[in-house]
């Protein structure tokens, strides 16, 4: 086997999706430990000196305890490379999570085992499967109450059409709850009740659930309830087949409590054993693979002021192929121009170390003045053009200015730049000289206004709009298009990439203009400017 060969067989990128509360940092900084990456565990909503969880190093997500932007780590465990991406469970940042699961090439599903699938999950759950992404659940918080094993598997065979195999069976739960048994590996681990930050012990093997020593290690009752329950589990559920897990058909489902650092070890052990090394990726003429020779990857996400004393703009990359070495000269496809990559990162959240070189699977940060956008694909030589990075048109449209009118040239940069990272859709109307700003959900707007606040020192107000939703316009007749343009200048703008919007102020007026022009494509989605029906 090739060097190559060896590196890509020995990642692992993955991306922990979730409602919020359910759990999702926890574990993400759980896992940390057991990598090594971290010495000891944050809190989200830390007290005195509890230390801030190590993926939410914004300020916003620090003051208001939720995740609202993607983080990248990478840390090695078990002879593999992990490269863990924590995604906002907030469904207001769903489009951010939605990109970076077109970075990763498995996704581990977060439940709250006292309430089972939410919302969010649920369309997280699908966006995954979209792209037959292989996903293994972790069903949290068992050392609280919680609902019937039996019941949470069936909502999630039932609820989210897919096949579950319990990969780990819970022992009580609540107050009551002992521990589990590694069902994949006849392993009995039961939970101490230690420091948060201190590793649990591996767990005690056994030969199935007939072995003696069980008698010896739990009570009476509990090992009589274990063995009628994993008796009946095995006979609903079907058992785990890496081959049915990796085509996106079935779930491995472990038990525990981040909180306590139980149950990670044997998650992150499955994924060791089980997740796939990095996959294909998709582009417009051809699936381009992890073994090829050739450098080539895509900007999934860019974050600007990850250091705010340097104003620096971080261009997230997934490498798709080939051996990538600091100081490579790489072509722009979309400029056609070369970039010479002089510093690229490895991350750990915020913190950062220079990569002398990364392989396909890794997440690698390019600093970028500008010149680099979401979907853009770098390559040692071919015109790629990586498909299914998605922009998805705004359901809430706002006016913005800054408090001080001198300031308008200040608002219009940093709008650019929070455009350019993906954060929200930024557009000028043709007419006027308001800035309208779209998102997915309202809560984006209290945080894009506390971060042009604190990241360009500006005070900027939103301010209601009549309008009803935007759609980007394109149309194989320029003849006809230019038409459209010039008859609706008043309902019309351009978002960061000079591309047209249409503004609608309600679904009549939307309704209406496809009617009047057939020909012209209404797109929800920038990427492939499909119509929307």
């Amino acid at each position: 086997m090739s060097r190559l060969s060896d590196e890509v067989q020995r990642r692992r990128t993955f991306a922990i999706i979730s409602h919020p509360d359910a759990g999702k940092t926890t574990l993400t900084e759980k896992l940390l430990l057991f990598g090594g990456a971290i010495q000891m565990a944050g809190a989200v909503k830390a007290r005195g000196e509890q230390r801030r969880a190590r993926s939410d190093w914004m300020k916003v997500e620090r003051e208001r305890g939720i995740s609202v932007t993607s983080a990248v780590m990478t840390y090695d465990y078990a002879g593999r490379a992990f490269n863990l991406l924590d995604t906002p469970g907030h469904e207001d940042f769903s489009e951010d999570t939605y990109r970076t699961v077109t970075a990763v090439d498995s996704s581990v599903m977060v439940i709250d085992a006292a309430k089972g699938i939410e919302a969010q999950t649920r369309k997280l759950f699908e966006v995954c499967r979209l792209r037959d992404i292989p996903i293994t659940t972790f069903i949290n918080k068992m050392d609280r109450e919680a609902r019937d094993p039996f019941d949470l598997l069936d909502e999630i065979e039932q609820g989210l059409a897919i096949d579950v195999a319990p990969a780990s069976w819970p022992i009580g739960m609540g107050k009551t709850f002992l521990g589990v048994y590694d069902l994949l590996n006849d392993r009995l681990v039961l939970m101490e009740r230690t420091g948060r930050d201190s590793l649990p012990k591996a767990g005690e093997p056994c030969s199935g659930l007939d072995d003696p020593k069980l008698d010896r290690l739990l009570p009476a009752d509990a090992l009589a309830t274990l063995r009628d329950e994993v008796d009946m589990a095995r006979g609903l559920c079907k058992p785990f087949d890496r081959q049915s897990y990796l085509e996106g058909h079935l779930s491995p489902v472990y038990f525990g409590s981040a909180i306590n650092t139980f149950g990670v070890r044997e998650l992150l052990d499955g994924l060791a054993e089980a997740a796939p090394p990095p996959r294909p990726a998709p582009s417009r003429a051809r699936s381009v693979t992890p073994d090829e020779d050739k450098v080539s990857g895509f900007v999934f996400k860019i974050q600007a002021n990850m250091d705010p004393k340097h104003r620096d703009r971080i261009a997230f990359v997934r490498l798709c192929s080939g051996h990538f070495r600091r100081g490579m000269k790489l072509k722009h496809v979309r400029s056609g121009k070369t970039l010479t990559v002089h510093n690229p990162q490895l991350f750990l959240a915020q913190e950062r170390e220079l990569a002398e070189e990364a392989w396909p699977g890794d997440i690698i940060g390019i600093p970028n003045y500008g010149n680099l956008r979401i979907g853009d694909a770098l390559t040692e030589g071919e015109d790629i053009y990586f498909s299914g990075i998605p922009s998805f048109a705004p359901e809430q449209l706002q006016k913005v200015r800054p408090r001080d009118p001198l300031k308008a040239k200040h608002l219009g940069k940093a709008l650019q730049q929070v455009a350019e990272e993906g954060a929200a859709c930024v557009i000028k109307p043709t007419i006027g000289a308001d800035w309208i700003v779209g998102v997915v959900g309202g809560l984006q707007f209290e945080v894009l206004a506390d971060r042009i606040r604190t990241e360009y020192d500006l005070d900027v107000v939103f301010e209601p709009t009549a309008l009803h939703t935007a759609r980007w316009v394109s149309g194989p007749d320029r003849q006809r298009l230019k038409a459209f343009v010039d008859a609706n200048r008043g309902s019309l703008g351009e978002d960061h990439d000079g591309d047209p919007v249409f503004l609608a102020r309600n679904a009549w007026h939307l309704g209406k203009a496809k009617e009047d022009y057939p020909e012209v494509a209404f797109a929800k989605t920038k990427e492939h400017r499909e119509a929307d029906a």
